[in-house]
């Protein structure tokens, strides 16, 4: 079981005990334009993928992570790798803190920095990328902090409220490698 430990958060594999924060976080509809989610998940569906979550990330191509408080263990959000690319030395990155007084504390921060640092030293990934909508200034601030590099727009990309809103790629390359 992967744990990776901060100061302030510590990220671990899912367990069939948070089954209910991942039903909530994937039915969450102000979250949904940031994961690309359009339609809800039932508990059943989220109970297979936890039952299915300790694939190896060669084999499932994803990993996802508990974000986790350090001082009380509490679930705060989630953090995957996603589309791992092991021919390529590559995946996607992406972050999500469920509560709104959660947000902005340094959390995330800590999360990403984790994930970055385990990413590029133990799977020895190239690269990492993020696809972040143009108006999520707090996810474009967050990313851009670590080194990311805006690389492109995708004009156009989400239909969100009744418009269309542009997404951007983000990269960042392991110059140690």
């Amino acid at each position: 079981m992967i744990t990776l430990k901060g100061n302030i958060v510590y990220l671990r594999a899912l367990e069939p005990e948070d089954l209910e924060f991942v039903y909530h976080i994937e039915n969450n509809e102000d979250i949904w334009e940031v994961s690309n989610t359009s339609t809800p998940y039932s508990r059943f569906l989220i109970k297979q993928y936890l039952e299915n979550a300790q694939q190896d990330i060669y084999e499932a191509k994803q990993l996802r992570l508990a974000i986790c408080l350090a001082n009380d263990n509490r679930i705060i959000g989630l953090i995957d790798l996603f589309d791992f690319d092991p021919k390529n030395l590559r995946a996607g990155i992406g972050i999500v803190i469920e509560n709104t007084k959660d947000r902005v504390q340094g959390f995330g921060k800590e999360a990403l920095e984790l994930l970055i640092n385990y990413s590029f030293t133990k799977l020895n990934l190239h690269q990492l990328y993020a696809n972040i909508g143009t108006e999520n200034t707090a996810s474009l601030k967050l990313f851009s902090n670590f080194g990311f590099q805006k690389i492109g727009i995708k004009k156009d990309w989400n239909f969100s409220q009744g418009k269309y809103t542009d997404e951007a790629i983000f990269q960042l390359i392991n110059t140690k490698f």
